[in-house]
């Protein structure tokens, strides 16, 4: 299965350190929304005048925009599925940069970033900043990314921060996020609000292009946000699978 329909199949398209002691509270009711659809033709089966096939595809890549400089980070309030407490925002009020990653299981494109995403969020958790992920996507189209997988994900690759369910996907409509991954980094000063610094790019790396992965867009943004610092170069969309909306 090529990588586009791997992660374009069921797929719909979108148009648009410390943990603080908390208490489960019951999953958010499910939110509904209309499909998109493109439809795609193949040019071998419209070859030597035969009738053309077109086949019914949901758009699946997309690069994270509707954002800019500056906007506030939304509050949510989210249940982590592996240890069942709930995050807010609030919670990390005390660090002066916050990284927000939309993240799921099953995009190829978040699963050619795991590994090094972990490492990366685990040694600038060090120097403080703090960092929480977030999966959006429907479970009735995908249930590979509900929050029972989730929390083994989380294990599985030992994520070093809180990895929440929106179920209802209004988080994920308040950051106006598209796809994943998609990458916020917010930044305070002293008790203003996070405000957006860098909404980016992890690195040039895409699963089919061969080019290492590095996390260099992402790691220097963090180092100018940590250290005060402007970022010196233009920032490149995040690109990857469309966040999977319910009906």
């Amino acid at each position: 299965m090529s990588l586009v329909a791997a992660c374009a199949a069921g797929a719909r398209a979108s148009l648009l350190s410390s943990s603080p002691s908390s208490t489960s509270r019951p999953w958010p009711a499910l939110a509904h929304h209309s499909r998109a659809y493109r439809s795609l033709v193949s040019p071998a089966a419209s070859r030597g005048g035969r009738r053309s096939t077109r086949l019914l595809v949901r758009a699946a890549r997309l690069e994270s925009t509707g954002v800019s400089v500056g906007f506030r980070a939304p509050q949510f309030e989210l249940p982590e599925p592996l240890t069942r407490k709930i995050w807010t925002l609030d919670d990390f009020e005390g660090s002066p940069a916050l990284l927000v990653m939309f993240i799921c299981n099953h995009c190829p494109f978040v699963i050619h970033l795991k590994k090094d995403i972990a490492k990366l969020t685990s040694f600038y958790m060090e120097k403080g900043l703090a960092s929480v992920a977030i999966s959006s996507n429907s479970v009735l189209t995908h249930p590979q990314d509900g929050p029972e997988f989730m929390a083994k994900e989380a294990k599985l690759f030992k994520y070093p921060f809180p990895y929440l369910y929106d179920e209802s996907q209004e988080v994920a409509k308040d950051f106006r996020a598209v796809c994943t991954p998609e990458f916020y980094l917010f930044k305070k000063d002293g008790r203003r609000p996070f405000e957006l610094f860098y909404h980016g790019q992890f690195d040039d790396s895409r699963p089919s292009n061969n080019v290492p992965v590095t996390g260099r867009d992402l790691s220097r943004a963090i180092d100018c946000a940590l250290s005060g610092q402007e970022l010196p170069f233009d920032q490149k969309p995040s690109v990857g699978c469309s966040i999977k909306w319910h009906k």
